[in-house]
């Protein structure tokens, strides 16, 4: 190698050192990220704290700004918190938003191909122990709702949204978090394959088979009557899966759709 391509490939390693340096390191980007989060979570998640301006932060975790502004931008992804600025702002915290949450999941299932037996195979293990977690803590203000649920469920003007948020509102009712949001995942990926055919103008279900289906559910559920309401809500799972694989006989991979609207925890 002559002198010239020595000094051309040392400019060259000079030049990558010194952009790499420019660069904020991704590891410990996202380990200041996960000291920002670990602090919310220790304060106990209150909405509205202002966890600290730019400068108290880089003082705090003692990284430079480009790595410090990379973790914020990390925590704003994850929705922790946000970055205001200006006078009296600061990195705020956030409410976790869940149907963010639960559109993440179910893009994740469709990404593993996912099939309908697999996705009704885990809505039954989950929503037969909604139902009788559900029909354990009943009370008077759930009771008001649930048939509240119902009489919305009727009205084909809010069909299919009454019907899939009275899913929701059923695993809400368990105060289980964590079955609540995966629920609502599977409720929510079960929609959008629903909605290709709503689409494509095919028979998208009877709306009084499900109306009478969720009101049958709800009377075992207010009546406290376990048993009943895990077998009335196992003959429905049972009854949309065979509408949705009747439409998809391929068992393919499950179909990317629009669903009828968003729902909510």
């Amino acid at each position: 190698m002559s002198r010239d391509q020595v000094g051309v490939l040392r400019e060259n390693v000079l030049s990558d050192s010194e952009t790499a340096l420019r660069r904020p390191s991704p590891k410990l980007a996202e380990k200041v990220a996960n000291d920002i989060e670990r602090e919310i979570l220790a304060m106990g998640w209150q909405v509205g704290t202002v966890v600290g301006s730019e400068k108290e932060l880089l003082e705090k975790h003692g990284v430079s700004r480009g790595i410090l502004r990379e973790a914020i931008r990390l925590v704003e992804h994850h929705m922790v918190a946000t970055m205001r600025r200006g006078p009296g702002g600061g990195l705020i915290v956030t409410a976790p938003d869940a149907e963010v949450v639960t559109g993440s999941v179910a893009m994740f299932l469709e990404s593993r191909q996912v099939t309908p037996p697999i996705i009704f195979e885990a809505r039954k293990a989950l929503e037969l122990v909604a139902v009788e977690m559900t029909a354990q803590r009943i009370d008077e203000t759930k009771i008001s709702q649930l048939r509240d649920l119902v009489r919305r469920d009727e009205s084909l003007a809010e069909y299919p949204q009454s019907g899939l948020h009275w899913h929701i509102v059923v695993a809400e009712m368990t105060g289980n978090p964590a079955l609540a949001l995966f629920v609502t995942s599977l409720v929510r990926l079960t929609d959008e394959a629903a909605s290709q055919f709503r689409v494509s103008r095919a028979r998208s279900g009877n709306p009084e088979l499900v109306h009478h289906a969720h009101f049958r559910i709800t009377e075992a559920i207010i009546a406290g009557d376990i048993g009943l309401a895990r077998h009335r809500m196992l003959r429905h799972l049972e009854a949309v899966e065979a509408f949705i694989s009747e439409r998809w006989p391929d068992q393919g991979p499950w179909p990317r759709g629009t669903p009828s609207s968003p729902p909510r925890l």
